[in-house]
């Protein structure tokens, strides 16, 4: 599905994305912080996948919506975690959206969600050098120091966990929204290609791997 539009079928099933991606924020609290104030949210591999299902844009909308619920409900870093959470979800989101848009087909999704994680680690990079002296109220050396040792391996596998579960989840979800018929059945065949064991195993694999490294970094194993 290529057009966004404002039909009552489309804003149900965004809103049913956005409210999944909430519940998922809140759920997720229950998880460690890194160096205390780095937390994993799987809200992005819900955001991109409606990305993936209708356009750039709806991840852009959702970024913007579930993020602000946050702040004004369960958030206590202001519009600091605002800002972060927009800039870190549209930046593994839209690059992600747009490939596949292009190339609607497993390698489409592998390449997006590649780029999504690549550019999403530099964004993040940046930005908390830019951001986070002004947050934590330390010097920049401070914050330089910790981009290789902490905001590097952080953002690495977390964009590796919200890939992981999108090639898991999103065929499925897709095939459960059409069978609801809140989704329209594709066209032009894409999204409709026969199952595949080995693609389903890769994606697993690909999901235990960063778990397995996300339990390292908070020292859990």
């Amino acid at each position: 599905m290529r057009k966004n539009n404002l039909s009552p079928r489309y804003m149900a099933v965004v809103a049913m994305f956005a409210a999944v991606s909430f519940v998922s924020v809140v759920v997720a609290r229950v998880i460690p912080n890194v160096a205390g104030f780095l937390s994993y949210e799987p809200k992005d591999a819900v955001i991109v996948m409606a990305g993936l299902l209708y356009g750039p844009l709806s991840s852009v909308i959702l970024s913007l919506l579930v993020s602000f619920i946050e702040m004004i409900t369960i958030s206590s870093t202001g519009p600091y975690g605002l800002l972060m959470n927009v800039v870190s979800t549209c930046a593994f989101a839209l690059p992600a959206a747009w490939y596949y848009q292009k190339h609607r087909t497993k390698k489409g999704a592998l390449v997006g969600l590649g780029l999504g994680v690549v550019l999403m680690v530099v964004a993040m990079l940046l930005w908390n050098y830019i951001i986070t002296p002004f947050y934590m109220g330390v010097e920049r050396s401070v914050v330089a120091g910790m981009l290789a040792t902490v905001f590097l391996p952080f953002n690495l596998i977390k964009g590796g966990i919200n890939a992981g579960l999108t090639l898991v989840l999103y065929k499925p979800v897709v095939t459960g929204l059409r069978a609801a018929g809140l989704v329209e059945p594709s066209k032009s065949g894409a999204d409709k290609g026969k199952f595949s064991l080995g693609f389903l195993l890769f994606s697993l694999a690909v999901l235990v791997t960063f778990v397995l490294l996300f339990l390292v970094l908070i020292g859990v194993i």
